[in-house]
């Protein structure tokens, strides 16, 4: 069952950001490429990654960051430039760079204040949000490269 974090009764499932075959291509990857998460997880981890590119792209700077397995529909989706560069344009606005910020190193303080800002945010932007892919993985809030969403320009 997906435990869901939402702001109003108005809020948008991020599933309906893509079209069918785009996510079903996606959700495959990932499964090819981490072969413990299953499809329906696989499916999920897409609408949070749609959902957090489409608020990092909304509001830049905010210091968002993914969870560990919203991290992997991150990196799947940016794999697949045309469709990744397509959405961004269309749904957040312009480009959202994936930007390594160097540093690996987080207290696990840290780590659920920034996954907190990024479900906060997620959240006012008018998604739903499934917790279970956010909270439940309050001690990894990036990748291993440190990775966030595009700096404020």
């Amino acid at each position: 069952m997906t435990s869901t974090f939402v702001h109003d009764a108005e809020a948008i499932d991020p599933m309906t950001l893509l079209d069918r075959e785009t996510r079903d291509r996606l959700a495959d990857r990932i499964i090819a490429d981490h072969p413990g998460i299953l499809p329906g997880t696989a499916q999920r981890i897409i609408g949070q990654t749609v959902a957090f590119v489409a608020t990092s792209g909304r509001a830049p700077g905010q210091g968002l960051s993914p969870s560990r397995l919203v991290d992997i529909g991150w990196h799947t989706f940016i794999l697949h430039t045309v469709d990744y560069a397509l959405f961004c344009a269309r749904v957040a606005g312009g480009f959202v760079h994936h930007v390594p910020t160097g540093t690996t190193e987080e207290t696990p303080g840290e780590a659920a204040a920034v996954l907190a800002r990024t479900v906060s945010a997620i959240g006012a932007a008018g998604f739903t949000v499934d917790t279970e892919l956010w909270l439940g993985a309050a001690s990894c809030t990036q990748c291993h490269e440190g990775c966030t969403d595009s700096p404020a320009t």
